[in-house]
């Protein structure tokens, strides 16, 4: 497809061996230190376009809170529709 790169081939059978490895599954079973930063940036970019930055970098917002404001968003948001 154009403007997309070439898809990795395989140069013997060893190296599709190793190719099959390289799944998404495996790469976050593996979580390198890469990942996690890449996550944690994108977590607080996220954090601070909601307007939460400063709860996040408190550690005032875990799992069933942000469900908690991403529901009450959502439920004014569709208020204002109507």
């Amino acid at each position: 497809m154009p403007g997309y790169p070439d898809r990795i081939l395989p140069k013997d059978e060893a190296a599709a061996k190793e190719l099959k490895k390289r799944t998404l599954t495996n790469l976050y079973n593996a979580r390198p230190q890469w990942l996690a930063n890449a996550h944690a940036a994108l977590d607080a970019a996220v954090a601070d376009a909601y307007g939460w930055s400063e709860d996040w970098r408190a550690g005032r917002l875990d799992e069933d809170e942000i469900l908690a404001r991403l529901f009450a968003l959502n439920q004014s948001r569709s208020a204002a529709k109507k």
